[in-house]
């Protein structure tokens, strides 16, 4: 594998210059409303788990390919059941090196009609917006992979990689999870040297200025437990001390209290030591001492207090759902909680699973993990968040180099996601992921999974012009 530093002088001066010219020229107007279209037909079929239908989605991409020249062999639509079908397709190189493969999930997380100001089912422009279900998770990005690849197909481009395609169901929830199935099932079809997820990563905006080009090098594991006591209950006028509401309070009470282990990683590391140079006052010279050996326990403390920060040096585990009791005038007989997980690199589910049997210190509590289909297991699964991969310079110096032509002066950050992906599927099986996107956001205004979720007009088509660059540049490295 070649280092971050082997790459010659000349060479980075040539890729510069290609990547210069490429960035330089703006989208034209028909590619300006071939990603409009696609996107606008992804907003508008739902992909729900509860009503809706991957597979029509994914057909509707697959047309789109078909009618751009890709040929039906190089096509594949296919999944466990007739509403979770993914696709898979494939722009042949010269096959002279081994592919980069890229994901992105079809389904959207709920949304009801009642709670938002626009139908979250329609693609509506309005103030400089597009409003709609999956604009920012991720059917904006979608619509940008299928743009580029419809405009490499069409421009006959040959790299010295096959690029592939996969979009894919269930990463938002549902029990037919299409990356973890086609690894499972059809490996031949999206084997890689590595993989691109614009699901992560991307432009973070403060006031409309570009502060950095995130890159999730890594990610944390999601596990869910369920906490659960039963008792014979009784009358509520004869209550004791022996309640099930209570053990499950008091178990909850002991998480609220308990904090992780501090701990950082290679990417957490060199993400803490970049904004060590841009953050003033305190906060900066907390990050700067965070480096230390042994790091400044005060430091840590304070940076804690910021949610992001805590997450990125912690596991951590918060109740999320609560339920007991049958009757108003009767005790208890079952009670149970949810905790969910966002577990470091390196640690396993069931690792944290007999952490919190520690914690909770409570025979009386017992604590299952719950599966990704929800289902409760009575033994937890081994699977664990893999350790970072290193960083592949055929990713990171056209990353580098694509970031300061659009958005000059930007740093480039590694980092880690705070929650999860599908590349909890592709790294394990030995694939590095990376997390990247061309999409600016304002870092207060990510509206994933929530009300009126929206992507401003200008990022979605700053994010067509980005990846065409940006994936010319790393399938020719």
């Amino acid at each position: 594998m070649k280092s971050a530093g082997s790459m010659s002088s000349a060479v980075v001066v040539l890729l510069l210059l290609w990547v210069s010219s490429l960035c330089s020229a703006q989208i034209d107007d028909a590619t300006r409303q071939l990603s409009h279209d696609i996107f606008k037909q992804l907003i508008e079929i739902n992909t729900t788990d509860s009503v809706g239908n991957v597979t029509t989605a994914a057909e509707a991409m697959a047309q789109h390919l078909r009618a751009a020249g890709f040929p039906a062999a190089d096509i594949q639509v296919i999944g466990p059941n007739d509403r979770k079908k993914n696709l898979v397709a494939r722009l042949h190189g010269t096959s002279r090196k081994k592919p980069v493969l890229l994901i992105g999930h079809l389904d959207v997380v709920e949304a009801r009609r009642s709670d938002w100001t626009t139908d979250p089912f329609q693609l509506v422009e309005q103030d400089g917006y597009f409003y709609g279900r999956g604009t920012q998770d991720m059917k904006g990005a979608d619509a940008i992979l299928v743009t580029t690849m419809i405009r490499l197909k069409r421009e006959h481009y040959k790299p010295p990689r096959d690029i592939i395609l996969a979009l894919t169901a269930d990463e938002e929830g549902g029990k037919s999870n299409g990356v973890e199935w086609l690894v499972n099932n059809h490996r031949d079809l999206i084997d890689a040297e590595f993989v691109l997820n614009p699901d992560g990563g991307g432009i973070q905006l403060e006031n409309g200025k570009a502060v950095m080009m995130e890159m999730d090098a890594t990610e944390k594991l999601y596990s869910d437990y369920q906490l659960k006591v039963t008792n014979p209950g009784g009358h509520s006028s004869l209550p004791t001390p022996d309640n099930a509401i209570y053990h499950i309070a008091d178990a909850l009470s002991r998480l609220e209290r308990y904090g992780f282990p501090f701990e950082l990683n290679d990417v957490t590391r060199a993400y803490f030591t970049q904004m060590a140079k841009t953050e003033t006052g305190q906060k900066g010279a907390d990050m700067k001492t965070l480096l230390s050996i042994p790091p400044d326990e005060q430091a840590i403390a304070r940076l804690s207090e910021d949610p992001l920060n805590n997450s990125l040096m912690h596991t951590t585990c918060v109740a999320t759902r609560l339920d007991g009791g049958h009757a108003n005038n009767a005790l208890p007989q079952t009670a149970r909680a949810n905790v969910n997980c966002r577990i470091l690199p390196g640690h396993s589910i069931e690792e944290t699973r007999q952490t919190l049997i520690k914690i909770f210190d409570d025979r009386q509590v017992t604590v299952n993990s719950v599966g990704s289909d929800g289902e409760v297991q009575t033994e937890s699964s081994p699977r664990k968040s893999f350790p970072p991969p290193p960083l592949l310079p055929e990713v990171t110096k056209p990353l580098q180099l694509v970031t300061q032509e659009m958005w000059p002066g930007t740093p480039v950050v590694p980092s880690m996601a705070t929650g999860a992906s599908d590349g909890v599927y592709t790294s394990p099986a030995g694939m590095p992921t990376f997390g990247i996107s061309g999409l600016a956001l304002e870092i207060n205004d990510v509206r994933a999974h929530g009300k009126d979720e929206r992507l401003p007009v200008k990022s979605f088509y700053d994010g067509v012009a980005f990846y065409y660059t940006f994936l010319k540049a790393v399938a020719s490295e």
